[in-house]
């Protein structure tokens, strides 16, 4: 029998990652609240919160953890070929609350249904508290992809992505990436091991590195600004170069 934390309602407090279990993989505690307190709080620490509709608020800390350095993301050869006559555009919070309920919207695989109503007005909220950002992908005035996740310090926790068409989910984290490396943002947390990620460069980090890691970026001076400029100029014909 799995026997968890409860989190108590009244506190902000988390156990320690390392009691989180192995199977399932980093499941750490249940209950709480989607508070934006709570919730960042819980980013901070490298846990986040997964559950489908109808069972508790479940937290993570999965190990080993997914990670894409910002610098440094894989750009297959074929797909650099394709960017460079791609003609989307690319933009920044400019429709923070479509992408995510996008990113809602069941999946053929079934992936998407983990994010609840409760989880849409939770990061909304981290939207309008300037914690919460999204990259757009778009044709026209058409959204055809887009991610979303929280930037706290200098680390961004990515969240879930969602595409309308072929790679437009790529040009999404290829353009977060780029935007994040250009604020000297050098860690991007994708949470849990995928393939469609390791081809674009994401790896595996060990939880204690990725806990030593997120702490000191977290607590580093923001980016100044607002997080659309990060994104000025960014076209997908530029996210098929090598960094430099």
């Amino acid at each position: 029998m799995i026997t968890l934390p409860r989190l108590d309602p009244a506190r902000i407090a988390f156990p320690p990652v390392e009691s989180a279990l192995d199977e399932p993989n980093g499941l750490l505690a249940f209950g709480g609240d989607l508070g934006s307190e709570r919730l960042l709080a819980a980013y901070s620490r490298g846990i986040f919160p997964w559950y489908s509709q109808g069972q508790p608020i479940l937290w993570w800390s999965p190990d080993p953890r997914m990670v894409i350095e910002t610098a440094a993301p894989h750009v297959p050869r074929r797909l650099a070929r394709w960017l460079k006559s791609c003609p989307w555009t690319i933009t920044a919070d400019r429709a923070f609350a479509e992408v995510i309920r996008r990113c809602a919207e069941p999946r053929g695989d079934g992936a998407g249904t983990w994010i609840t109503a409760a989880m849409i007005d939770a990061y909304c909220r981290l939207h309008a508290l300037g914690h919460a950002h999204s990259v757009e992908v778009m044709d026209g005035d058409e959204l055809i992809g887009g991610i979303y996740g929280l930037a706290i310090g200098r680390m961004f926790f990515g969240e879930s992505m969602f595409s309308r068409r072929d790679h437009a989910s790529k040009v999404a984290l290829l353009a977060l990436c780029s935007g994040l490396a250009r604020a000297r943002c050098p860690l991007l947390d994708a949470q849990v091991c995928s393939d469609h990620l390791q081809t674009l460069g994401a790896i595996e980090m060990p939880r204690r590195e990725f806990s030593r890691r997120i702490a000191e970026l977290v607590d580093r001076p923001p980016p100044q600004g607002k997080w659309a400029g990060l994104f000025a100029g960014i076209a997908p014909s530029s996210l098929g170069r090598p960094p430099g």
